[in-house]
């Protein structure tokens, strides 16, 4: 991992018309004669319901989620670019973006970063959430961190997800969470690291180790990654595990393991939605 990181159109409304007045009934002896019996329930009117407003009710209802894969295909390729600096908060810059790590037989970052995003979108899709991803390829370069932070602001995400893999040592292994620490806003507050704690449970109870070289019991508390501190909606990033790691490289390699990586993250957003 190096560093952090689309609007529906509202509904058309009906316009407010006004009834038009009631004319004056005719004559009793005029009037056609109504029926004594009772009305079936089945037969009887019904108002028709009000399709913007069931829209409207529904699309505000809708969670969005905010995946962020990190860094892209063709980083190494713009090193002018991914190197300029960019504000990363709490007064700092950072280079734009960066080219990620690999296993050690070079499977790249950047490629399963993007892999699993897909998988997680889609199985949150079926559930009915908005996905919006902060990159639709692998072979581009960026977006800046500062980018990709504005992407969830601009959505008004309820949860932004990045999504990332370690280059330590071999001998070092499991995944943690990171969040912003000290918070520069509510959403970074309580609500970040509720969304890394369900995040965390989720991982750990698919069966995947915590870290045992950074953070505490799976959670990162860090004040220098940008997509964290410009966030200004509940955000979180997910080192997946350490790709130089010969146990934990094979497993990202391998499409299955990628799917329980996914099934793990999606597990752990519709938790945390569900908890709102």
């Amino acid at each position: 991992m190096m560093a952090v990181g689309a609007c529906s159109n509202a509904p058309e409304t009906s316009p407010n018309g006004h009834a038009d007045r009631p004319s004056s009934p005719p004559p009793a002896s005029s009037r056609p004669a109504q029926s004594t019996r009772p009305v079936p329930p089945s037969a009887a009117p019904t108002q028709p319901p009000n399709s913007a407003s069931a829209t409207a009710t529904t699309q505000a209802k809708k969670a969005v989620v905010v995946l962020d894969p990190g860094h892209n295909g063709r980083n190494a390729a713009a090193p002018e670019e991914i190197n300029r600096h960019v504000p990363a908060g709490r007064g700092r810059t950072k280079p734009c973006n960066t080219t990620g790590t690999a296993t050690n037989d070079g499977y790249p970052e950047h490629a399963f970063t993007f892999d699993v995003a897909k998988r997680v979108r889609r199985l949150l899709r079926q559930q009915g959430i908005e996905v919006v991803m902060t990159r639709q390829s692998d072979d581009g370069v960026g977006p800046c961190v500062d980018r990709r932070a504005d992407i969830g602001n601009r959505t008004r995400a309820d949860a932004v997800v990045s999504i990332h893999a370690d280059g330590a040592e071999g001998t070092a292994r499991g995944f943690h969470i990171a969040y912003s620490s000290p918070p520069l806003n509510a959403a970074q507050g309580k609500p970040s690291v509720r969304l890394a704690r369900t995040l965390r449970d989720a991982l750990r109870d698919a069966g995947f180790p915590l870290s045992t070289y950074l953070g505490s019991d799976g959670l990162a508390p860090r004040d220098d990654l940008a997509g964290l501190n410009l966030s200004k909606r509940p955000v979180v990033l997910v080192e997946c595990g350490n790709m130089r790691n010969p146990q934990e490289a094979a497993t990202m390699k391998q499409a299955a393991g990628r799917q329980k990586y996914a099934d793990a993250i999606a597990d752990g957003v519709l938790r945390y939605l569900g908890a709102r």
